[in-house]
């Protein structure tokens, strides 16, 4: 399945009193990731909600917490897509540290597309290709 490296820089806000990233911004991060996998597969992740109101409810995340990211660190998120339906699409992340490629977390995510009203709907047809969906 297709995949994208996504880098960014630890900001100081992004960490704790013990210097290290605080756990949830690794979802954050995740998301960040996302989007940017959605753009190289060819589509903008906010036209998809603007243009045809389909949204990406997170039903599961899970992320595994391996080796501490610090300020001013440049980090990848390795963003995968795992799983697609017209109903529902899975992600997987892995980030690591980008001067030693040491795994600092890897997780997942499943989404349901559902539209401004919550009630889940299937993906249009344009986005199907994009996610693999035949």
């Amino acid at each position: 399945m297709p995949s994208h490296l996504t880098r960014i820089r630890v900001r100081y806000a992004e960490t704790d009193q013990m210097g290290v990233v605080y756990y949830a911004n690794y979802l954050v991060w995740m998301e960040v990731g996302r989007v940017e996998l959605c753009k190289a597969l060819g589509f903008r992740y906010r036209d998809m909600e603007l243009e045809d109101g389909v949204l990406l409810a997170v039903v599961e995340a899970q992320c595994r917490y391996l080796y501490p990211a610090r300020f001013d660190e440049e980090v990848i998120i390795e963003t995968r897509l795992a799983e697609a339906s017209s109903r529902l699409v899975g992600f997987t992340y892995e980030i690591r540290r980008a001067d030693n490629n040491r795994k600092l977390a890897t997780g997942s995510t499943r989404h349901v597309f559902c539209n401004r009203e919550m009630k889940p709907v299937r993906l249009p047809e344009k986005y199907r290709a994009a996610f693999g969906i035949g």
